[in-house]
C-alpha cells in the first residue's frame, strides 16, 4: 500500500479509501466484515462512509452502514487501526425521517454528529464531512448552474462554529466537504482564516477518465490551499472496468441498479470508455488498471475511494496501487479526453 498523509495534519492515510456505502444492501453485515478485514490486511486504513448508507437511500436502511461498521469495531477490536470518514446529509425533502430538519443548522450538525457515534460503537469520527452543499449549485450531473434565485443565507461561519465546539468535546477531529465546488470552498477557508475556526482539510468529489472536472473547477484550490482530494467513483460505477461494452447485461451492477445514475450509461459514456480500453488493451492493462493509475498518479489525490460489491472485485481494486502509467499513456488518455471530454459530469 503506498500512504499520504491527511492534509495539514500527521495523520497517515492509504492511497486508496474502502467506500462502504453497499454495506447494508448490495451487501450483507458478514460480507461488509470481511471487506474491512481484507482491506485493513492490504494497508487500507482509511474508511468513508455516511449517515444516509446504505444507498438508495430509504428510510428503512437509514444508517445501516455505519451499523455494520460499529460491530465491526466491536468485534474486531480494530477502531485504532482505522482513519474514519463520516458524513453528514445536507438538504433533501425526502429526508425528513433522519431528522426533523435536514440541514446544517447547529441542532442538526449536533444530533447527526450524535447518532452516528452511537451507530459507529465509537466516540469520536477522524474526518467528518458536509456530504452536500445546503445551497443549489451544479454538482450530481448537473452542468448549469440553477442557484441565481436560491433563498439560502450564507452560513459557513456557523457551520464552523459548531464543528469547532465538536472538535473540542473530542467528537470530531477534523471537516472535510463533499459534492462542494471552489466557492463554496474558499469561502469556509475566509472564514477559517478570519474567525480562528477549523479549517477543511478534504474535498470528497467525483473524479474519473470520464469526469475530470475537478481539474477546472477546484484543482487549483486545492493546490494553492492544501485541500486533499478524496476522489469517489474512479471506476465511474463500473463503467471504467469494462464490463459494460461486453453486451453483458449485469442486472445487480450499480449502474442498473440506480438508473438516476444515467449519465454513466450515456452513449457518450459508452464511447470514452471503449476508447479508453483500447488505450489500456494496447499497454498491457486492464481499463480498471488505466483508471485506477490515472487517478491515483494525481498530484492533488488524498485517496481514491473504491467500493466493491464481490471480493473478486475488492482484490482487483486494490492491487491497482501499484499501477504507473507512462507519460505515453498519460498523453493518450488526453487524446480521448479531448475528443469526448467529461461525458459524465
Amino acid at each position: 500500500m503506498k500512504y499520504t498523509t491527511l492534509p495539514n495534519t500527521d495523520i497517515k492515510v492509504s492511497k486508496i479509501n474502502l467506500g462502504t456505502m453497499t454495506f447494508g444492501q448490495q451487501n450483507t453485515e458478514a460480507e461488509g466484515h470481511a471487506q474491512m478485514d481484507y482491506a485493513l490486511e492490504q494497508g487500507v486504513n482509511f474508511f468513508d462512509t455516511a449517515e444516509m448508507y446504505s444507498v438508495p437511500a430509504r428510510e428503512e436502511t437509514y444508517g445501516s452502514t455505519e451499523k455494520i461498521i460499529g460491530t465491526w469495531f466491536k468485534k474486531s477490536g480494530n477502531r485504532d487501526k482505522v482513519v474514519l470518514a463520516s458524513k453528514i446529509a445536507g438538504p433533501n425533502p425526502n429526508f425528513t425521517y433522519m431528522r426533523e430538519n435536514p440541514d446544517f443548522s447547529p441542532a442538526s450538525i449536533k444530533y447527526a454528529v450524535e447518532n452516528s457515534l452511537k451507530r459507529l460503537q465509537t466516540d469520536y469520527i477522524d474526518l467528518y464531512q458536509m456530504h452536500w452543499p445546503e445551497r443549489k449549485t451544479n454538482n450530481f450531473g448537473q452542468r448549469a448552474f440553477t442557484g441565481f434565485q436560491d433563498a439560502w443565507e450564507d452560513n459557513f461561519r456557523e457551520i464552523l462554529e459548531t464543528f469547532d465546539e465538536l472538535i473540542k468535546e473530542g467528537k470530531i477531529k477534523h471537516v472535510g466537504v463533499s459534492n462542494e465546488n471552489s466557492w463554496g470552498m474558499m469561502r469556509l477557508l475566509e472564514e477559517s482564516k478570519y474567525h480562528n475556526l477549523p479549517r477543511i482539510k478534504t474535498v470528497q468529489n467525483p473524479y474519473n477518465l470520464l469526469n475530470r472536472l475537478f481539474e477546472v473547477n477546484a484543482a487549483e484550490v486545492a493546490n494553492y490551499e492544501n485541500i486533499g482530494l478524496l476522489a469517489y467513483s474512479p471506476l465511474a460505477f463500473g463503467v471504467l472496468t469494462g464490463k459494460f461494452l461486453t453486451g453483458e447485461k449485469y442486472p445487480n451492477a450499480r449502474i442498473n441498479l440506480f438508473p438516476q445514475y444515467t449519465r454513466y450509461n450515456s452513449q457518450q459514456s459508452r464511447e470514452a470508455s471503449r476508447l479508453y480500453q483500447e488505450v489500456a488493451l494496447k499497454h498491457g492493462l486492464t481499463l480498471t488498471e488505466l483508471a485506477m493509475g490515472f487517478v491515483l498518479q494525481q498530484p492533488f489525490l488524498t485517496s481514491a475511494i473504491i467500493g466493491a460489491t464481490t471480493m473478486e472485485q475488492l482484490k482487483e481494486n486494490i492491487a491497482t496501487i501499484d499501477v504507473e502509467l507512462s507519460k505515453e499513456i498519460i498523453t493518450e488518455i488526453n487524446a480521448v479526453q479531448a475528443i469526448i471530454p467529461d461525458p459524465a459530469p
